[in-house]
């Protein structure tokens, strides 16, 4: 004789990005919107990235999905393929931290 168990509640246990089926504040915008001029670069530069072997898109998303929760609901989706962008080049010695601070830094002051 087998006891019955209980029903357990549903227990998310992926990151910030993994909300399917969880109830939500606000439904998803599904709407189209033109691409700022950033977005298509950043969307270039990770395809360049990955025809050159540099990476490929599976690290590009553990690296999204690496994420804190505050930083992947800040960030939008451009900005965290960015982001991503960034640690998979440092992980892989292309560039240093030193030299994207660096380069953000002289853009920043182009702004002024």
């Amino acid at each position: 004789m087998t006891a019955e168990r209980e029903p357990q509640p549903r227990v998310l246990a992926g990151g910030p990005h993994d909300i399917g089926g969880a109830p939500g504040e606000n439904p998803i915008d599904r709407a189209e919107h033109p691409q700022e001029d950033w977005e298509k670069l950043a969307d270039a530069v990770h395809h360049l990235l990955v025809a050159k072997g540099h990476r490929r898109h599976d690290q590009l998303r553990r690296a999204i999905e690496a994420l804190s929760r505050e930083d992947y609901d800040r960030l939008t989706y451009f900005e965290r393929r960015v982001h991503a962008s960034q640690v998979l080049l440092v992980e892989s010695g292309v560039l240093t931290d030193a030299e994207v601070a660096d380069r953000l830094q002289a853009e920043v002051a182009t702004w002024r």
